[in-house]
């Protein structure tokens, strides 16, 4: 059976957060889906990795898995611990630091 989604199993259950993982000194991330109006990204980044400031023409919503990560939006620091959901929005700078191991994923809806 053909799928949209990519990159971990279909049809089945399984723990997104074992679908990923990453090697002291990595930051590594895994598409899961990616068109003109959505991208859905797995990451694992390992304690002291960082994206820095940069901004997005779409929406950004996060969810962490595993661990804690530090999330800067514009003038804001967010601490997001394992179960912790934040909405980044479109065109504000912002960046993402691991205090810790994490694992995350990042669904951008981009306008139509």
């Amino acid at each position: 059976m053909d799928s949209y989604i990519k990159n971990i199993p279909i049809d089945e259950v399984f723990k997104l957060k074992d679908e990923i993982r990453a090697d002291r000194g990595q930051i590594v991330s895994k598409t899961l889906f990616q068109n003109g109006h959505v991208s859905i990204t797995l990451f694992a980044f390992s304690k002291g990795e960082e994206i820095s400031a940069h901004d997005s023409e779409g929406d950004a919503f996060v969810h962490v898995l595993e661990g804690t990560g530090e999330f800067h939006v514009g003038d804001d620091k967010f601490v997001l611990n394992a179960g912790d959901a934040l909405v980044m929005p479109h065109k504000v700078m912002h960046s993402v630091y691991a205090p810790s191991d994490f694992k995350w994923i990042l669904t951008v809806v981009f306008p139509n």
